[in-house]
């Protein structure tokens, strides 16, 4: 159905005769002068070497213009723009189908910031929501990549509600044919999967990050052929001493466009600098790590990454060999001499990464064993999420409205010009069904056993209902989904009590009165599948008062649940800070005394040593943090959530496996090598411990720099020796100056850079006991000596404990005090 509409027409000047030119190469290829337009301006303005014409449009109900200060110090294309109060559209002709190229540049002078709207261009959504933000320093720049299979590129506003759009000046420009791959290699959550994505080129493509590793910041007055920004890679190293800018390379490239790059890929600056690994890094057993780079994405996108190379840094053919991880997993070997037969030639890799759900993306190169020269180097990263979205302009009656506000822009080449031509816009209506989302299906909360009663067993189902998410494990643990929905009242988001990686947390009560924390999987989370089926097979072989209990799961109907013990108080972070307090903001919260938070922190080593020692073989938690440890109602501390874990054979040392867990808590170690330890846990926790002296977040971005991290800054204070002046000020007069010094050592033997370096959990339980019978002391002491735990010289076999750290009898002799609380202590655990 189409409701006629009134016609509005414009009078334009239309600027747009263009030599037709022919593509076969991207040796071929020469860059268009195509669409610069300066929005809101009749004026034509230069933008470096390329020039900017005006979009040649009258004012009116529709569109308007309006111009800026003139003495910002800006570029020309910043001191104008168009807005738009109804939904308005620039449409170009196109030269052929492929990639184009597109850039939108916004600076909100004025008012403009007020701005709310949405842009879909050649039929994707790419900007939802949209505004720029006040006062920013510098225009904001969206850059593009839309493939255009017609001979028209559109390019539309839509003012959200009351609101309007504006643009300062748009780009588009066709790339070079195949400058983006049909298909590259899939790199999934999982691991790298071998499979070709078939999809790039039916996708938009928007450009998140754009890295000249090792070298400075380039323009697009020094990307000449593409215009492109790419900025410096200091600030997005994991570990900054791993690496170093190896010499820029001043001979001349050695480009093979048959077989590696183009000028068109990358400009001779990106490829001219490098960064390599640090040899000053190097230890004692000959070991190379990692160099690793973060960068922040979405956390549920998909990416399209492209990694430039050019061996600038071997001295001769086939000399160096490295392995390039993406997220941690393995990605795939790059030697140069067997993709390009000289030096100095540039290649590239192109990869499609899943998103790991943590928000960062993790680039790592990392020597091989069988190179001449243990070394590695990157040269470049292009970082672009997939859009496949697609959008339209929907009316208040489910209808698509596609009023089209043509605007012509001048354009030359040359110095071609065009003739003048009278375009009119057609306003065109068609129904669309709005696609509702379906509602939940009811579920009948009987359940009928063989005699026919009601009952709500969870430990008889043993089917594989359809829509099962995963394979029949016969554990007995299984519980039907109407129990479930009865429990929560059908998921009441009244009864949500957390929201994790895996999904929300739902308080439940079964029938027969037994309280349970409920975790219901969302689609978009972090934790998927995998984790599910980890955290069943984990917990339904491992008993432990100080791991949380796992009742039970439900995998009907293609839900992932998971039931658990309730935990009446809720999370350790809970009652440490909140959100608010991680912005500065004032929060109550519960005022835990030192002895409680000792108490705490030795329930969750006990629950880790458990893991670590207590079984057949040991089972690495990998993603220890004050949100999975959990508190009763008598504030007994547990550890939970074993989605991320990792277990292996008796003996084992370590498993080689991607990168997870949660950002601030990320053993280095882990990191740099890849190789996941039970050291890696111990790291984790004295992140933990740092926050329960500390009372603030792993991380916290709205802090001075050198407060952002709280490992390397709480480091720094012990180290001084002056911990006590960073402590929560609900402490402050509380603890025994010996108590503190016993836990700033802990904490720092945990945060040791090298795992080998840290002690393990069993010493770490010591370390906290230690700590809080010091705490209980009568005696005190302004002089402290060095205690119990210098070196391993003998050991007592106590129920929970394997061993006892020593005293280096010839270095070290506790104080009075101490003697008296070491052996109150040993007392204490033998029985």
């Amino acid at each position: 159905m189409a409701n006629l509409l009134s016609f509005f027409t414009f009078s334009l000047l239309f600027l747009l005769s263009l030599p037709s030119y022919s593509i076969s190469s991207s040796s071929d290829y020469s860059f268009p002068q195509k669409y610069f337009i300066n929005c809101g301006s009749h004026s034509s303005v230069p933008a470096g070497a390329t020039t900017f014409s005006g979009d040649l449009i009258s004012d009116s109900d529709h569109s308007s213009s309006a111009v800026g200060p003139t003495s910002t110090g800006l570029a020309e294309i910043y001191k104008t723009a168009r807005i738009f109060r109804q939904d308005s559209s620039y449409e170009l002709e196109t030269e052929g189908n492929g990639f184009y190229i597109v850039r939108l540049h916004f600076f909100p002078f004025s008012d403009l910031f007020n701005a709310k709207f949405d842009i879909i261009a050649s039929g994707f959504l790419l900007l939802s929501n949209f505004t720029v933000p006040r006062n920013v320093p510098s225009p904001v720049i969206k850059e593009f990549l839309l493939p255009v299979k017609n001979s028209k590129l559109k390019i539309s506003f839509k003012p959200q509600k009351s609101s309007f759009a504006f643009v300062n000046a748009i780009e588009a420009f066709i790339t070079p044919q195949d400058f983006i791959p049909e298909s590259a290699t899939h790199v999934t959550r999982q691991g790298n999967s071998n499979i070709r994505n078939k999809d790039l080129s039916l996708s938009a493509l928007s450009v998140i990050h754009r890295i000249n590793v090792g070298g400075s910041v380039i323009t697009p007055e020094n990307d000449t052929i593409m215009r492109r920004y790419w900025f410096p890679d200091d600030d997005y190293l994991f570990i900054k001493e791993s690496a170093k800018n190896h010499p820029t390379f001043t001979d001349s490239l050695n480009y093979d466009t048959e077989r590696g790059a183009s000028q068109y890929d990358a400009p001779d600056f990106v490829y001219k600098t490098a960064k390599e690994m640090n040899k000053v890094v190097e230890r004692n057993d000959n070991n190379w790590f990692n160099i690793t780079w973060d960068f922040e994405v979405n956390k549920n996108g998909i990416f399209f990454v492209r990694l430039h190379f050019c061996d600038i840094i071997s001295q001769e053919r086939n000399q160096t060999v490295f392995n390039v991880y993406m997220n941690g997993v393995f990605g795939q070997p790059i030697s140069p001499f067997d993709r390009l037969s000289q030096l100095a030639a540039p290649f590239y890799v192109d990869f499609v990464v899943d998103s790991d759900g943590s928000g960062f993306m993790n680039i790592s190169v990392g020597p091989r064993i069988d190179s001449r020269t243990q070394n590695a180097f990157l040269n470049g990263v292009e970082i672009m999420q997939l859009i496949n979205e697609r959008g339209s302009f929907p009316d208040g009656n489910g209808q698509t409205r596609n009023r089209r506000l043509l605007i012509i822009v001048g354009a030359t080449v040359g110095g071609v010009v065009a003739v003048l031509i009278l375009v009119s816009a057609v306003v065109i209506l068609f129904c669309l069904k709005s696609r509702k989302a379906k509602p939940v299906e009811s579920v009948d909360l009987r359940v009928v056993n063989a005699n026919g009663t009601s009952s709500h067993s969870r430990t008889t189902v043993r089917t594989s209902p359809i829509g099962s998410t995963t394979p029949e494990m016969n554990l007995g643990l299984k519980i039907p989904l109407a129990e479930i929905v009865y429990a929560t009242n059908n998921f009441d988001p009244k009864f949500m009590i957390g929201e994790g990686g895996f999904g929300k947390v739902y308080k439940g009560t079964f029938q027969d009165g037994v309280k349970v924390a409920v975790k219901r999987s969302e689609p978009g989370h972090g934790q998927g599948l995998m984790e599910f089926q980890t955290e069943i097979m984990v917990l339904s072989k491992i008993r432990h008062q100080r791991l949380v209990s796992l009742i039970g799961y439900c995998d009907e109907r293609n839900e992932m649940i998971l039931v658990y013990e309730f935990m009446e108080k809720g999370t350790l972070r809970e009652h440490l800070y909140s959100s608010n307090e991680d912005l500065g903001k004032s929060s109550s919260r519960s005022e835990l005394s030192w002895d409680q938070r000792l108490e705490i922190c030795i329930g969750a080593a006990e629950g880790l040593q458990y893991l670590h020692t207590g079984l057949n073989g040991p089972i690495i938690h990998r993603d220890i943090k004050s949100t999975n440890i959990l508190l009763d109602e008598h504030y007994v501390a547990k550890v939970a959530d074993f989605g991320l874990s990792k277990s292996g054979p008796p003996g084992l040392t370590h498993i080689s496996t991607d990168v997870k867990g949660s950002f601030g808590y990320l053993d280095p170690d882990y990191i740099r090598c890849m190789q996941l330890t039970q050291k890696s846990d111990v790291y984790s926790f004295g992140v933990v411990l740092l926050e329960v002296l500390c009372a603030r977040p792993a991380v916290n971005t709205q802090l001075p720099r050198d407060q952002v991290n709280l490992a390397e800054w709480g480091l720094s204070w012990q180290r001084e020796n002056q911990l006590e002046k960073i402590i929560d000020p609900l402490l402050a007069g509380k603890i025994k100056p010996n108590s503190l010094r016993k836990f700033g050592e802990t904490i720092e033997k945990c945060l040791q850079e090298y795992g080998t370096d840290r002690p393990n959990m069993v010493d770490v339980l010591w370390d906290l006991k230690y700590a809080l019978q010091l705490q209980h002391s009568a005696i005190l002491r302004q002089e402290i000596h060095e205690d119990s735990t210098t070196d391993v010289s003998w050991q007592l076999a106590l129920p929970g404990i394997h061993r006892l750290p020593s005293i280096n009898v010839s270095t070290s002799i506790p104080s009075a005090s101490e003697s008296e609380v070491f052996s109150q202590l040993v007392i204490d655990e033998a029985r």
